[in-house]
């Protein structure tokens, strides 16, 4: 299995590391992340990439991660017009230990294949920076190294516990949409699963990603 091409030009750069960090002993990972959505009434497969960069470290012996960025393709919802495109909801914590493989924060802008009048130009969403859906990923797959040179891993994680927040930011047509989508959707009832790579890369020892 080759391992596929793998952004990043995301990542933090040495000076918004955190103060004290020694970028010889910090990384960056990459992460491409496919697989299904099922949310209120949304039951989709995630066939392109969601691409998380993050980095991580320690300073004074204390783990540390800072956010890069977050690119998602818009999700067809089907049957209508809708898509939805997952987008970071703020909060992320990757983590992992006996429990859970790691917390992330996400919303899904809502948008439209084909035009729909009515439909606000921006700001309408699944969630929000202050209401997002909050994963908690549990491994449904162990890790396995796919490449040493670069260095790449993959596995499978999965929550089947979230809650989904109704609409927001959609105006008029918010009653409209959360009863399209079938939100909100109670804990329990949706399952966000994961099939993950990962590209781990040093910083170099002047301290950029290369």
């Amino acid at each position: 299995m080759s391992p596929p091409e793998f952004d990043f030009s995301a990542c933090p750069t040495v000076d918004e590391l955190p103060a004290g960090a020694d970028p010889g002993t910090w990384r960056c990972e990459a992460m491409h992340a496919t697989g299904h959505l099922r949310m209120g009434a949304v039951d989709e497969p995630l066939t392109e990439p969601m691409r998380i960069t993050f980095a991580e470290g320690r300073v004074d012996g204390e783990y540390r991660q800072i956010f890069g960025g977050m690119t998602a393709a818009p999700v067809q919802v089907g049957g209508t017009p809708l898509t939805l495109t997952p987008q970071y909801g703020g909060y992320s914590d990757f983590l992992s230990d006996d429990t859970r493989r790691g917390e992330f924060d996400i919303k899904f802008a809502i948008g439209w294949a084909h035009g729909l009048p009515g439909m606000p130009s921006s700001g309408c969403s699944v969630g929000n920076d202050r209401d997002a859906v909050h994963l908690v990923l549990k491994d449904t797959d162990p890790t396995r190294v796919i490449s040493q040179d670069p260095l790449v891993a993959a596995f499978g994680a999965q929550d089947a516990e979230f809650a989904a927040p109704g609409t927001t930011g959609c105006g008029p047509l918010r009653r409209v949409l959360d009863r399209v989508l079938g939100l909100p959707s109670a804990a329990g009832t949706n399952a966000f699963d994961m099939d993950v790579t990962v590209a781990i890369r040093p910083y170099a020892q002047t301290g950029e990603v290369e």
